[in-house]
């Protein structure tokens, strides 16, 4: 009987651990859904993009209220869990505690997961102000389960820094009334003052309190830790990968398509015959030129999609969205994203993905949206995991032009200009210098 709390909880790991890496396994599977791209490069500079901008939250404090809560949040989380090592041991083993032999060493710790719980639910709670209760436009757009995402992980966090906090107040309790397997370890400068409200319980009230705030607190653990699969806090994962692939390049620096390339090389090879046969029996598929849907798209594009905050950062810089124009740049991702899930519910049903009639173009984000898009970058600037919506923007117009030629009128007249005038202006190049005689 005495080993039934450690099999259930044992169970419950293994639950939890396996769960979480199947659902991993399917996100890793649709991103490879994606074009292959080598960001194999420079792996240096790549290291050093991920310790600034993924660990030290560098692009994170440029707005600095929101940049320093969320450092504490991060900060605090990652460090408290640190805890949860301790706790699985324990849940294994029946112990209590088991690094309490670190002594002076262990009582710094305790004491500043402690702090630094107080801390985290501090910031969270400003954080539910500023989604809830400030009129910030970026907050208040987002509508449905995105606003309600964002606030269940608030929630978490709440519950989860209190039950933390509830189960070293009582172990505190219990280590004064020398209760046997309660070894008297650590500090605790913010549970101390908890640990009164529970004067006059019994020991075994202490105990049932204490045990059922370490199960509680555990579980919520596995719990979060599955629930990121459903959520964009899927980025406290995916932070780390992407911005470690980002692209290198500057900003206005955009890829060429090498079928394009290819074709412009025969038509400037003097040597090369377009109407030669074709050296297999059976011709390839020419590749489609840009994309109308995820399966167009890059891998690294696909990674972009399922590692947005949903912050909205980039939105609330993007100036066609400032006058009032359709594009949202957070809007694109999202959609990017949703799409990606579909397709992997398709496959997951199927077996191999099967034509549902629906693609990434119109079906989700539409037209409007991308010619609205001036290409200037400040979504790209913004992003505080190196995200890149208009990388996304420009493959799905390429598609537009180069598949369907459907570019606006005003793009058309200026590509026809090009091609007949060798100039944007409709001016025959003999008419170039007529300004200069008068």
């Amino acid at each position: 009987m005495q080993y039934i709390p450690n099999i259930l909880f044992v169970i419950a790991l293994v639950a939890g651990i396996g769960y979480f890496t199947m659902n991993i396994r399917k996100i890793i599977r649709n991103i490879r859904l994606g074009k292959d791209v080598d960001r194999s490069d420079n792996k240096r500079e790549r290291f050093k993009n991920m310790a600034m901008i993924a660990l030290g939250q560098s692009k994170m404090v440029r707005r600095p209220i929101a940049g320093i809560l969320h450092v504490i949040v991060y900060l605090g989380f990652i460090i408290i869990n640190i805890e949860v090592l301790e706790i699985i041991i324990d849940g294994i083993f029946g112990t209590h505690r088991i690094f309490a032999f670190l002594g002076g060493f262990y009582d710094f710790l305790i004491a500043s997961f402690e702090i630094l719980a107080l801390l985290v639910l501090v910031s969270v709670i400003l954080f539910w102000i500023r989604r809830n209760v400030i009129n910030i436009r970026r907050f208040k757009t987002l509508k449905g389960w995105p606003k309600n995402d964002g606030n269940i992980i608030l929630y978490f966090e709440v519950v989860l820094m209190a039950l933390f906090l509830t189960m070293n107040a009582a172990d505190l309790q219990l280590q004064e009334l020398g209760a046997d397997h309660y070894v008297k370890a650590g500090a605790y400068p913010v549970s101390q003052f908890i640990a009164p409200l529970f004067d006059g319980m019994t020991q075994g009230s202490l105990i049932i309190l204490e045990r059922t705030a370490w199960w509680l607190h555990i579980l919520g653990i596995l719990i979060f830790l599955n629930y990121l699969y459903f959520s964009k806090h899927l980025h406290i994962l995916l932070a780390f990968p992407n911005t470690y692939y980002g692209a290198l390049k500057p900003q206005g620096e955009f890829d060429n398509l090498e079928a394009v390339t290819n074709e412009v090389k025969l038509m400037m090879d003097p040597n090369a015959d377009p109407f030669a046969a074709p050296t297999t029996e059976v011709e390839e598929e020419p590749e489609k030129f840009g994309a109308s849907d995820v399966m167009d798209l890059n891998w690294a594009q696909l990674l972009n999609a399922y590692t947005c905050t949903e912050c909205g950062r980039c939105t609330s810089e993007c100036p066609a969205n400032q006058t009032g124009k359709k594009l949202s740049p957070r809007k694109i991702m999202m959609d990017t994203r949703d799409r990606l899930k579909e397709v992997g519910d398709n496959i997951d049903k199927n077996g191999s993905f099967v034509d549902d009639g629906k693609q990434l173009l119109n079906d989700y984000i539409t037209t409007e949206e991308l010619w609205a898009c001036t290409s200037c970058n400040a979504c790209v600037e913004a992003c505080p995991v190196s995200i890149n919506p208009l990388s996304i923007i420009i493959d799905m117009r390429r598609y537009l032009v180069m598949e369907q030629s459907a570019a606006p009128t005003d793009l058309n007249n200026m590509m026809s200009n090009i091609e007949n005038n060798g100039a944007p202006w409709p001016f025959n190049q003999m008419d170039r210098l007529n300004w200069n005689k008068e």
